[in-house]
């Protein structure tokens, strides 16, 4: 049987996928970290390549979100809350950025911040 790469987590800089590459690494879990040197030679093109890749095998999936899940930052509003889904009440959100115009793609620090629920995956705009 040939062993299956799967991306869990994207980071835009290596510095912040190295804790969590360690944590999974520490649970006997195999980690292939893909784009890294790539942003570490150029961390301005970070965005442009869609961040570093954290990769672990098919079958160690499940248990490496639940490593990830325990240990990342949720967003936190300008009131220094976690930010609330609407929907399902979770406060297990991350922010969101569509990226869908080429000029957002080359300029992502224009796009309006919005919020990605990571329970039941629905996006909302603070600002509206």
């Amino acid at each position: 049987m040939i062993d299956k790469w799967v991306t869990i987590a994207t980071f835009e800089y290596s510095s912040d996928l190295q804790v969590f590459k360690a944590k999974l690494e520490s649970e006997g879990i195999t980690v292939f970290v893909k784009d890294e040197n790539t942003i570490n030679s150029d961390p301005m093109i970070s965005n442009a390549i869609g961040g570093a890749k954290v990769q672990v095998f098919q079958e160690d999936k499940e248990r490496a979100l639940e490593i990830y899940d325990s240990i990342r930052a949720y967003a936190i509003g300008d009131d220094g809350l976690p930010i609330t889904c609407p929907n399902c009440k979770a406060q297990k959100s991350e922010t969101y950025y569509a990226r869908k115009s080429i000029f957002y793609k080359l300029f992502p620090f224009f796009e309006k911040r919005k919020y990605k629920c990571l329970n039941c995956k629905m996006i909302t705009n603070p600002y509206l």
